[in-house]
């Protein structure tokens, strides 16, 4: 056998190899994973998607910009809210953009709130690491209660109580913090009578 033949025939089976594993990982093993994953995980696998009135609104995974103040608002996002985008700015903490974004962030929300600077959430006013957090801390939807009841013509008790409803629990009660999703809980305050 001749250089030739022999760099051939290991041309034919690389490319036979490759082939085979573009089949068996790139093909296969994917649809066994998403087969998988939409039996035994539904709503996950499909993007956790809420369905309101028949309507997709959004997911349970992905923040959304509320700007009507009869609303709770999540953190700030330097991706705009576009899940195509996520990231955060990659300002540290020492760059002077940043500053100039965390104080016009606080400016706003003071004014919005009728609050002093000092009372306000730091996760107001600092982006999330991947620009898309659906949720706030209750503390978060706490501070922004007062406002949605009086905008809703709601007893700030009801308000309270239904943060505390929609509050999560660390997972598996040791991982993460307690959280409230924003959409939910605004979809919750839309089901909400006036008193």
């Amino acid at each position: 056998m001749g250089i030739n033949e022999s760099v051939t025939k290991n041309i034919w089976i690389g490319l036979r190899f490759g082939i085979g594993f573009l089949v068996l990982c790139g093909g296969l093993y994917t649809a066994v994973i998403t087969f998988v994953g939409e039996q035994l995980f539904p709503h996950q696998a499909r993007g956790s998607v809420i369905v309101h009135d028949g309507q997709a609104v959004g997911s349970t995974l992905v923040a959304q910009a509320f700007a009507d103040p009869r609303y709770f608002y999540a953190r700030p996002s330097a991706a705009g809210y576009d899940p195509t985008a996520t990231g955060g700015s990659n300002l540290a903490p020492s760059n002077p953009e940043l500053r100039v974004q965390a104080r016009a962030r606080s400016e706003q929300i003071q004014s919005k709130e009728q609050v002093i600077a000092a009372a306000i959430p730091v996760e107001l006013i600092a982006a999330s690491g991947a620009g898309l957090d659906p949720h706030i801390s209750p503390d978060a939807a706490l501070f922004q209660a007062e406002r949605v009841a009086a905008q809703r013509n709601l007893t700030n008790e009801s308000v309270t109580a239904l943060i505390a409803q929609y509050t999560e629990k660390k997972q598996f009660g040791v991982f993460g913090q307690a959280r409230v999703n924003v959409l939910k809980l605004n979809l919750a305050l839309d089901q909400m009578k006036d008193k």
